[in-house]
C-alpha cells in the first residue's frame, strides 16, 4: 500500500518540485496539496494523508500553529516538517508542536523521502543539518524554556496575532475565520491583555519574534 501524501507550501515551484521528486518513488503518492496551513486542515479531511510535508513561514496560518491543531486534531497524521529554517528555535517549536520529522531545504532530496518513510513507520527523524542542531543543544545543556505570556494564547488567539500582524484589518480577518467582527476585537483585546502590549505595531514584533510570521 503506498503511503498518501498532503503537500503544503505556499510556493508552487516548491510544490511542483517535490511532486516530481516524490513522483520517482514507487511507495508515495501525492494526494494533495495546499498553500497555507488553514487550507492544509481542510485538506487533511479531504484527502486523508498518512503523512503531511509541511513548510513553516506561510500567511494565514503557519506551519507550526497547523501542525499543532493537526496533531491534535488527527493523531494518526504524521509531519514531516520541510524548511528553509534549521535555527534552534523553528526546530524546538515545530517538535514541540507535534512534528514527527525535520527537514531543512538545504539538505539532499533523498532525506525527505527517509524521514517520509521513517514516519509512517511511526520513528522520527531529523535531518543531518538539524539533527546536529539538536546535539548541541543537548550538549549545551540546553534546557526548556521558562512559559511566557505568549504560552498561554489559545489556539484562536495565535491565528488572529498572525493575521494582526500581516496587516488583516479585523473584517477580514473575521472573513478569514468565519467569526463576527466583534469576536475578533475580543480576541484583540485579550491578545494585548495577555501580552501586556498596546498597539498593532508591538503585537507585530511579537508574532515575528515568536515564529507567527516572517511579516
Amino acid at each position: 500500500m503506498k503511503t498518501r501524501l498532503l503537500l503544503v507550501d505556499d510556493h508552487a515551484v516548491v510544490r511542483e518540485g517535490l511532486c516530481a521528486i516524490l513522483a520517482m518513488e514507487p511507495d508515495l503518492v501525492v494526494a494533495g496539496e495546499a498553500d497555507d496551513g488553514r487550507v492544509a486542515l481542510d485538506m487533511v479531511r479531504q484527502v486523508m494523508p498518512d503523512v503531511v510535508v509541511m513548510d513553516i513561514g506561510m500567511g494565514s496560518l503557519n506551519g507550526i500553529d497547523a501542525t499543532r491543531q493537526m496533531v491534535r486534531d488527527n493523531p494518526k497524521v504524521k509531519v514531516v516538517v520541510l524548511s528553509m529554517h534549521s535555527d534552534e528555535s523553528f526546530v524546538m517549536a515545530a517538535l514541540a508542536a507535534g512534528a514527527a520529522a525535520y527537514v531543512a531545504k538545504t539538505c539532499a532530496s533523498h532525506e525527505l523521502v527517509l524521514a517520509i518513510r521513517a514516519v509512517a513507520s511511526d520513528r522520527r527523524y531529523l535531518c543531518t543539518d538539524v539533527a546536529s542542531v539538536v546535539m548541541n543543544m543537548a550538549t549545551k545543556g540546553a534546557v526548556a524554556p521558562a512559559a511566557t505570556a505568549f504560552d498561554s494564547l489559545t489556539d484562536r488567539e495565535r491565528e488572529v496575532l498572525q493575521l494582526v500582524a500581516e496587516g488583516h484589518t479585523s473584517p477580514q480577518i473575521a472573513a478569514e475565520l468565519h467569526i463576527s467582527d466583534k469576536t475578533v476585537e475580543t480576541h484583540r483585546h485579550n491578545l494585548m491583555s495577555k501580552l501586556d502590549l498596546h498597539s498593532v505595531a508591538e503585537l507585530t514584533k511579537c508574532a515575528v519574534r515568536n515564529g507567527l510570521t516572517l511579516a
